[in-house]
């Protein structure tokens, strides 16, 4: 089982360049945790994709679909006021914007505060800083 971060679920259900990529780590281990949030952050990420001419309405629709039949089966880590007061630490402790602040909450809830040989799925080169200094197992282990 593996945290995965929006910016690692977006290559999943559209075409990217790392998609081959990330698939790969989902067909090694298809149990995936994700923070509460995340079905909204992709759909923010479609419609903004639809909205600048990059997805026509069938594309929009089609990977709306593949993210409904995704996150059927994902496993959510909910608000608390643990969240939220780990949000807060890793903005005092890294220079993250709030939502990513709380998808590294949201993975040290998972692991129990125990992240050393956690794997953390993510794209996002300021995430990954922030993940790796806590002691996740970054995937994919280098973004070069």
């Amino acid at each position: 089982m593996r945290f995965w971060d929006t910016s690692a679920i977006m290559p999943l259900i559209s075409r990217e360049p790392l998609s081959g990529a990330v698939r790969g780590f989902l067909e090694e281990d298809t149990e995936m945790v994700v923070w509460w949030a995340t079905r909204v952050e992709c759909v923010s990420a479609i419609s903004r994709r639809a909205r600048e001419g990059s997805l026509d309405s069938e594309g929009e629709r089609a990977t709306r679909d593949l993210l409904n039949d995704l996150s059927g089966s994902w496993t959510e880590v909910l608000p608390s006021a643990r969240l939220r007061d780990l949000a807060v630490q890793n903005l005092v402790a890294h220079p993250l914007r709030a939502a990513d602040a709380l998808q590294l909450a949201s993975a040290l809830i998972w692991c129990g505060s125990q992240p050393k040989g956690h794997g953390f799925v993510s794209l996002d080169v300021r995430l990954r800083t922030a993940a790796s200094r806590s002691g996740f197992t970054l995937l994919p282990d280098s973004m070069g």
